[in-house]
């Protein structure tokens, strides 16, 4: 009998806001909600942007004027939405009609003679070329005269052919939310995201830890693209070519490793297994699949899994500009058909598209197995039995898309069809697709999700595709396409592609159903939802995710009519306290967790014997298990 991964928390920003609570779904699909939430998430952005306050637990605006929710949405709503979402990136990440680089230049004198020139004596190259001269004018200056020429590099700014982004709502700073020195952008949307996903749960960690032993904890986080930003590899690289000096941080903070790390020494404090896998752009999935398998297997209770991404820079955009593989400002006129360009809809899921938007996201979510969950009356959104990963095989271009993608959409909804029955995935089931808003990922994705949902006999099967709202955020992006997939089960909504006018008319659409505006579920409730993924270099990936109420049936076969009510009675006290810090949250009290330096453990005192071990700090020992994996060979 294997454990089921069930999902008890989940958080993290992305630039629909803050997930918890679906608050980044309701975002995307703000034109379909009643009022009342639709107010509420558009107060707790303004507060998140700055464009509001909280005073004696009541909204004011600059002058201290008191505001209610419908207030907030008369007088800010339009720029907040404007400053959510996909939309031109702001200058706060760098000035996309004005960036920076160097022109080579080759200096000679006229008609050939030498020229001089003043300069600091410390700021002298070294060693000196074979033709300068140098005279000293006083303590500090020299004279420099020079006879052959010599090349020297410029400032000078150029407007950027890329000028859209996925960016976090305009104004929120996470390294402004605790004492984030020197930290790279992406370990500090890291550190509010891990924590979103933690508060979310609305039970304390603490009792969490005191139920497992220490090696039943584990984390698996990663950033495909490492950290790129001055303060990690971003400055490691410019520094000598700036004239800087190298930081003694820059290197290890640029790790992509540095997700999990930070999130085991500064939030969890946790001993328990830990990793950072990588697979491009379905890195998630990479992370997430070893999760469910840690936690089917028996090896571990809990698991935080996640993705800290942060791609807005200047070298990332060039990067994969250079490729072709971002939209254009060029490129979106021409399908505009207008000289005004409209950077809100440059993300363009299977419709007319010149390319996908990068995007900034961090995402996690806090897996248990089943017996726990029910045991701490934990809050269940979901499950995840099964994630496959398959690679493309032999391949000509290293980041065209390939055939792994069939087999693991296929595996994914074999495996669906035999947990909830064939009826179930025919009929209320979706697709969350990559969605990636390049020419050759409609066809391509498309073929292959018709081709499949074909092969098992589903038709109009809806799909949706959260980078149209978000962008594409790398390492995170089937995170954000998990977070989004949780909302739809909680509304009934499959989200609309609304940056688009149409489908385009080379996507497979036989038997896919794909929507320019939202689709009410409420009277055919959503069950299953399948993620699919595909990154550079053939790594594919798709997720099976079981909705809350499948999970309860399930659940409840399982424990029985009485356990199952002694749970539910226990879940209530979860979700009063899971409540109360979503009214905190909005309200701007994030309640970050990073605990520096804090809590160490003295290895001295570590008791090991022959059974167990025991650390300090933790309620349960660590005990042995008896392996009996080879029995029949010994």
């Amino acid at each position: 009998m294997s454990r089921l991964p069930v999902i008890v928390g989940f958080g993290g920003y992305n630039a629909a806001g803050r997930s918890s609570f679906h608050h980044g779904f309701r975002r995307t699909v703000i034109e379909s909600l009643p009022s009342a939430e639709r107010q509420e998430t558009l107060a707790g952005l303004a507060v998140m942007m700055k464009l509001v306050q909280v005073e004696n637990d009541q909204y004011v605006d600059a002058e201290g004027q008191v505001l209610n929710p419908a207030d907030i949405e008369s007088r800010f709503g339009p720029q907040i939405l404007d400053g959510t979402l996909v939309r031109r990136i702001e200058k706060r990440y760098l000035d996309v009609d004005a960036a920076h680089w160097q022109k080579n230049l080759t200096i000679t004198g006229e008609a050939g003679k030498p020229f001089s020139f003043i300069t600091l004596a410390k700021q002298l190259p070294e060693p000196l070329p074979t033709d300068w001269v140098i005279e000293n004018l006083n303590d500090t200056e020299v004279m420099v005269t020079v006879y052959d020429g010599c090349d020297i590099k410029v400032d000078s700014y150029r407007s950027l052919p890329v000028k859209s982004a996925g960016q976090l709502p305009s104004g929120f700073e996470p390294g402004e939310q605790y004492a984030s020195r020197f930290h790279p952008r992406g370990l500090q949307m890291t550190i509010v995201a891990a924590t979103d996903a933690l508060r979310s749960t609305g039970i304390a960690w603490e009792t969490i830890v005191n139920c497992v032993q220490p090696d039943e904890i584990a984390v698996f986080a990663s950033s495909a693209m490492s950290q790129l930003d001055e303060n990690s590899f971003g400055g490691l690289m410019q520094s000598r070519l700036k004239g800087n000096r190298v930081s003694a941080k820059q290197l290890a903070l640029g790790l992509n490793s540095m997700p999990a790390d930070f999130i085991n020494a500064y939030i969890l404090g946790s001993v328990g297994t830990t990793g950072a896998i990588s697979g491009a752009c379905a890195s998630f999935l990479y992370n997430l699949q070893k999760a469910t398998e840690m936690i089917t297997s028996g090896r571990a209770r809990v698991v935080l899994v996640g993705n800290g991404e942060a791609p807005i820079t200047q070298e990332c955009i060039e990067g994969y500009g250079a490729m072709g593989a971002l939209a254009t400002e060029e490129g979106l006129r021409s399908i505009e058909g207008r000289d005004a360009v409209d950077f809100r809809r440059a993300s363009r899921p299977f419709s007319q598209n010149c390319g996908f938007t990068l995007a900034e996201s961090s995402q996690f979510f806090m897996l248990m197995d089943d017996e726990l969950a029910l045991q701490l009356g934990a809050d269940i959104h979901g499950a995840v039995p099964d994630v496959f990963v398959n690679a493309d095989g032999f391949k000509k271009s290293i980041s065209a898309p390939g055939p792994g993608n069939y087999l693991t959409m296929s595996k994914s909804i074999h495996s669906a069809m035999q947990i909830v029955g064939e009826a179930a995935v025919k009929q209320r089931s979706f697709i969350h697709a990559h969605g990636s808003s390049t020419p050759a990922n409609r066809t391509t994705e498309s073929e292959l999700l018709d081709r499949v949902a074909d092969a098992f006999g589903i038709h109009e099967l809806p799909l949706t595709a959260v980078k149209a709202f978000v962008g594409h955020s790398l390492a995170s992006a089937s995170a954000d396409q998990l977070a989004s997939a949780l909302g739809s089960f909680k509304y009934q909504i499959v989200p609309g592609i609304k940056t688009i006018d149409a489908v385009a008319e080379d996507v497979f659409q036989q038997n896919l159903r794909i929507n320019i505006h939202d689709v009410d579920r409420a009277d055919n409730p959503l069950e299953v939802c399948f993620i699919n993924s595909k990154g550079f270099g053939g790594n594919n990936a798709s997720a099976v995710v079981l909705a809350p109420n499948v999970v309860e049936r399930m659940l409840r076969k399982r424990y029985g009519e009485a356990a199952f009510a002694d749970y539910l009675t226990r879940r209530e006290q979860t979700r009063s306290a899971a409540q109360a810090y979503d009214q905190r949250a909005l309200k701007g009290q994030l309640d970050i967790i990073y605990n520096f330096g804090q809590n160490m453990i003295d290895d001295k005192h570590i008791e090991i014997t022959r059974d167990h071990i025991r650390v300090p700090g933790f309620n349960k020992p660590l005990v042995f298990r008896k392996d009996d994996r080879f029995g029949d060979m010994i």
